[in-house]
């Protein structure tokens, strides 16, 4: 292992977050014959998920199992994987430094951000032990497997209308849980109506179930809401906060923001792929968005190799 402070040669390119994008973009790098290095801190979004759905010839397939994989092909191109977390980053001339916890610090010419979102999941008791079996926060992930079912949806205030009524495309029984008052405008009353979901505004007590399977949802006042699933409407925030550090432009409702040329965000030099850059929050997403971006990055590399 090189000395704690060391600098260390460097890579045409350094991934930071090892899920469907920073693998994806690793191959196609990995193929160009560009020295990476891929740093995975064993975070990941859908970490409490059973199983991945809507990945074209994977759906079903455990997050694990997809990320074995992934790993598995990255051996033949000598792609570098680093089970560390990436402390910090520091743009220099044409380079940029990236510290490890621990203290290492390695350079490369480019850098990928695939540091994805953290969910904030709402302080419900019983939830976390259902999360990710019968409570969830993505329709498209999981809906089908709630089909036909009385579902749930957590929004406080106004927020789970819209979810709500998403939730009617895979079940007629859905009802919208606001814990506590929820001042909504007479045309969202009116079209939760319409579309025949009940609205509970009771405080939320706990939720219910067994092996991680919810049962019912009980209310503040004793009473309990018979439900075999829960959406919730979580809060999202940014997996790192590396891309502020390199002053790329992020916004709370869009993530970090990419220039026109394959995911590169408003810092040259610098590429983001995945859930940090709020597009469709799919698997299959991130992936090909971890394509593009290593398009581009290999594109700006031969620019400067053949200048």
């Amino acid at each position: 292992m090189a000395p704690r402070n060391e600098v260390l040669p460097g890579y045409d390119v350094i991934i930071v977050g090892a899920g469907p994008a920073g693998l994806s973009a690793a191959l196609i790098l990995g193929r160009c014959r560009r020295r990476v290095l891929v740093c995975d801190s064993g975070q990941y979004r859908n970490a409490a998920a059973q199983a991945m759905h809507g990945f074209l010839s994977r759906d079903g397939i455990a997050p694990s199992e997809l990320r074995r994989i992934g790993r598995e092909q990255l051996a033949p191109y000598g792609v570098e994987l680093r089970e560390a977390a990436v402390s910090g980053v520091r743009a220099g001339a044409r380079r940029f430094e990236v510290s490890l916890e621990g203290g290492e610090r390695l350079v490369c010419r480019k850098l990928l951000l695939a540091t994805g979102l953290v969910d904030r999941l709402p302080e419900l008791a019983g939830l976390r032990e259902m999360y990710g079996k019968s409570v969830h926060h993505c329709p498209y992930c999981d809906g089908w497997e709630a089909r036909d079912q009385p579902i749930g949806v957590y929004g406080p205030g106004s927020t789970g209308v819209q979810l709500a009524l998403t939730m009617k495309t895979w079940s007629d029984d859905v009802i919208l849980f606001t814990d506590g008052p929820a001042p909504l405008s007479e045309a969202e009353e009116a079209r939760l109506a319409r579309h025949g979901v009940a609205v509970r505004r009771e405080r939320i007590a706990r939720l219910e179930g067994e092996d991680g399977w919810l049962s019912r949802v009980v209310l503040a006042d004793g009473s309990a809401v018979e439900r075999r699933s829960l959406f919730v409407k979580a809060r999202q925030e940014q997996g790192a906060d590396l891309a502020a550090k390199l002053r790329c432009e992020v916004t709370e409702e869009r993530g970090v923001e990419t220039a026109e040329r394959h995911e590169e965000t408003t810092t040259s030099g610098v590429f983001v792929a995945g859930d940090a850059s709020r597009d469709v929050l799919l698997a299959i997403m991130a992936a090909a968005e971890g394509a593009d971006a290593a398009f581009g990055i290999n594109c700006a590399l031969q620019e400067e190799d053949l200048a």
